[in-house]
This record gives structure tokens, C-alpha cells and sequence, in this order.
């Protein structure tokens, strides 16, 4: 709704209500896009008719399981579900990695946050000294 502060009627500040919509400006971009379907659409549409081969691709293979390292307060390491300790980490690893190539394979480390940072440290230098380079850590979202 609108104020008509001037016009006839009441003293000078009377205010009267204008409860008139202008709809002009939304008839105009109504048309304008009206215009813009009625050219795009022809342009999308193919005229010309292909007898098209089926299409027999395999499937591609999923993903491989990623790799979560967790280390606890305490200086407890873990591989997914199953412990673990720093000496058997990099065979232990190796095992759930199996055939693919650990430069490349990306590793998951989930810390506590209170965890010391000097066992957070041996833990990548473990991972670097056996060839595990692309790693990424896990934390918690917070979203407010």
C-alpha cells in the first residue's frame, strides 16, 4: 500500500491511502521475457533426425574406500576400525592402501583436539617416510 500525501480532501497533512498497484513495469518484463522464450526456443530444438548408435560403455569402476587414520588423546592410532601402533603403521597401512600407488593414495587423519602436537608430528613424518604425501585432515563443521 501506498501514502498520497497530497490531494484533496482533509488539512494540509491529512494522509490518504492509495491502495492502487502500477503493474506496468511487470507486464513489460513479462513480455520481454515472453519474447526471449519464443526466440531460444526453436534454437534448442534439433530439426534434423540421426539414426544414433547405442552407446556400450562399461561402467566405471566406484571409487576406492578412503583411508582414515585416527589418533586419540592418549597417542593411540587407529586404521579405520582396527589399532594400530607408529612402529606397524607404515605395514598396517600398506595393507589397507592393497595395490594402489601410496604417493598418490590420499590418507584421512582424524586427530582429538586435544591431542599433543609432537604426536601429531611423528605420525607425518611416519606417513612421509614411507611415501604417503597426499593427506588431508578431517574436522568437525560448525555451522551457525
Amino acid at each position: 500500500m501506498g501514502a498520497q500525501l497530497s490531494g484533496g480532501g482533509g488539512g494540509k497533512y491529512s494522509v490518504q491511502q492509495n491502495s492502487e498497484i502500477n503493474v506496468t513495469p511487470f507486464v513489460d518484463v513479462m513480455l520481454v521475457l515472453l519474447i526471449i522464450f519464443m526466440v531460444a526456443a526453436p534454437l534448442a530444438s534439433v530439426s534434423i533426425k540421426v539414426d544414433l548408435p547405442t552407446a556400450v560403455a562399461k561402467p566405471s569402476p566406484s571409487p576406492p574406500k578412503p583411508v582414515y587414520i585416527s589418533l586419540r588423546k592418549d597417542g593411540s592410532l587407529y586404521i579405520g576400525d582396527g589399532h594400530t601402533d607408529l612402529s606397524s603403521l607404515p605395514d598396517d597401512l600398506k595393507k589397507a592402501v592393497g595395490t594402489r600407488d601410496p604417493a598418490r593414495e590420499r590418507i584421512y587423519i582424524r586427530s582429538d583436539k586435544d591431542t599433543l602436537y609432537g604426536d601429531f608430528l611423528d605420525l607425518m613424518n611416519k606417513l612421509q617416510d614411507n611415501g604417503f604425501y597426499s593427506v588431508a585432515l578431517v574436522g568437525e563443521d560448525h555451522t551457525k
